[in-house]
């Protein structure tokens, strides 16, 4: 840990981006680190506005004042930049430790290594990268945060939905063998869709109404999912429906095992990882009668409901995880970004001795 508290700068202040602000706050402790500044296109008003009240996420449980150049948030300022160039920000003087990029926009290492240019030390992306080459790193907690080694620049924290099921495919495969593996995610409308038809990409599905159908969306979660679990490369598939609710979503997990399961072995498994080892925290368990609305705030990167566990014959096997996409993401960027700061500080503190 450094003698000081690590200094953060948020770049981007959408839906994670206040999202990683409220979990910040909310926490009990603090993260190691302070959120010094953030970066984003909105005017004052609309940032203390939009930080204040929140539709899925409820009113902010502290004060919030917006100055002309600043937002006070129970009594710590946060400097603010309204810059549409990673290059107009002057990180190097903020003395930032490092800057979390929420804006989305900078998928690739080109893109990314801007933020290295303009004077950020380094940057932990809300996303996954375009390819596995554009980060020298991409971590789920729980799973592979222990690779870190300091050295690292850009790192991404995947994504919500390979924050929910990595955890669990390495457990299972494991534990019982995974042979093939495919994977339905029900998502929440995001605000990449309108909300009455109109022109969005080459996608035409998503120029309709994202609150008046349910849309079947490309994806990329195999992709994440073997860059992190690259012993079942050539053995996942899966596809996404977005649907017209505003929060929370599933993944629908279809498993041929490579021994012989039973529903009962498989959710007393996953029971006990949600109690105790390096997912504690991260995975929880329930048989409740739950809906996805009680899952609204949820910390957890996935949270199994056990009532839904199926299995076919001895070895096919079909799971219900729940996540909350904005919450329970922002929680792992909090995370990822405490322990790389961590792993770098000691990097350097090596350097230095040497």
């Amino acid at each position: 840990m450094a003698s000081r508290p690590y200094r953060v700068a948020l770049n981007g202040y959408g839906r994670i981006g206040r999202c990683v602000l409220r979990a910040w706050h909310e926490r009990s402790p603090s993260p190691n680190f302070e959120i010094v500044a953030l970066n984003d296109l909105a005017d004052a008003a609309s940032i203390e506005y939009l930080t204040r009240f929140d539709s899925t996420h409820g009113r902010f449980p502290g004060s919030v004042h917006a100055g002309a150049d600043c937002l006070d948030v129970n009594g710590s300022r946060v400097q603010v930049f309204r810059e549409g160039e990673p290059e107009a920000v002057n990180w190097r003087g903020l003395d930032v430790d490092l800057v979390l990029e929420c804006s989305g926009v900078y998928p690739t290492r080109t893109a990314g290594e801007r933020f290295l240019q303009a004077g950020a030390p380094r940057v932990l992306f809300s996303q996954p990268m375009a390819s596995e080459a554009d980060v020298d790193a991409t971590i789920v907690q729980g799973v592979n945060q222990a690779t870190l080694t300091g050295k690292e620049r850009l790192v991404s924290a995947a994504s919500c939905t390979t924050n929910c099921s990595v955890p669990l495919l390495r457990l299972l495969n494991e534990r019982v063998g995974l042979e093939y593996v495919s994977i339905t995610t029900i998502h929440s409308a995001m605000n990449d869709q309108p909300v009455i038809d109109a022109f969005h990409d080459a996608d035409l599905r998503r120029t309709r109404s994202a609150f008046q159908s349910m849309i079947p969306v490309s994806t990329g979660l195999p992709r994440g999912i073997e860059r992190l679990l690259p012993e079942l490369s050539g053995r996942i598939q899966a596809k996404a429906i977005r649907v017209p609710t505003v929060n929370v979503s599933c993944l629908d997990i279809t498993l041929q095992t490579a021994t012989d399961v039973t529903a009962d072995a498989i959710n007393r498994m996953l029971r006990e990882a949600s109690e105790q080892g390096p997912l504690q925290g991260l995975l929880a368990y329930t048989e409740l009668p739950h809906a996805s609305c009680d899952f609204n705030h949820d910390p957890h990167s996935a949270i199994v409901d056990g009532s839904q566990t199926r299995v076919s014959g001895p070895r096919l096997v079909n799971l219900l995880a729940w996540f909350d996409n904005e919450w329970g993401f922002a929680n792992r960027m909090l995370d990822v970004a405490s322990h790389f700061l961590d792993v770098a500080h000691s990097h350097s503190n090596s350097i230095a001795k040497d």
